[in-house]
């Protein structure tokens, strides 16, 4: 009897991640959005040569871009082309969602942060959050919720023993 391969791949789908918007936000909402790459962009993508953590997301003439995004280009794949590590890239999302976002923004004060960059299938998707701004109490009040939760586990395990 022939064994069945398997289709869960080894590695992870995740190519770059934002720590430091949690940290400087309140996350409200998250919503999923592909991206308008280059060729050379996806080959840079699959060698995980992506930035995310100094990106926003802003929104101008009905559609959502992404500024601040970096994308390392390779030395082998883009010998043609003048490649821009850092230009503004088109955010792809259906009119529902930009008329909601639109409105979160404009309405609500909210601003819009990148979280992630990932592997969908063979598409490369951006997990962009719908946040508020944490002032400065708040991100202590973070910060010592996170050791208590650490300190429990501690004594919690050493309980366990």
């Amino acid at each position: 009897m022939a064994k069945k391969k398997s289709n869960t791949k080894s590695g992870s789908n995740t190519i770059a991640l934002n720590k430091r918007a949690r940290h400087e936000y309140f996350i409200e909402d998250e919503i999923e959005a592909g991206l308008a790459l280059q060729g050379w962009e996806v080959k840079a993508l699959r060698q995980g040569k992506a930035n995310i953590a100094e990106s926003y997301v802003f929104l101008r003439d009905g559609e959502a871009y992404i500024s601040g995004m970096s994308i390392t280009p390779l030395q082998q794949a883009s010998t043609h082309v003048v490649a821009d590590p850092t230009r503004v890239r088109k955010l792809l999302m259906s009119r529902r969602e930009l008329d909601n976002l639109f409105g979160r923004v404009n309405r609500e004060g909210m601003t819009l942060t990148a979280l992630s960059l990932y592997w969908s299938r063979s598409w490369a998707k951006l997990k962009i959050g719908v946040a508020k701004g944490k002032k400065l109490h708040d991100k202590r009040a973070d910060v010592k919720e996170r050791d208590w939760q650490r300190e429990k586990s501690r004594v919690m395990k050493s309980g366990l023993r």
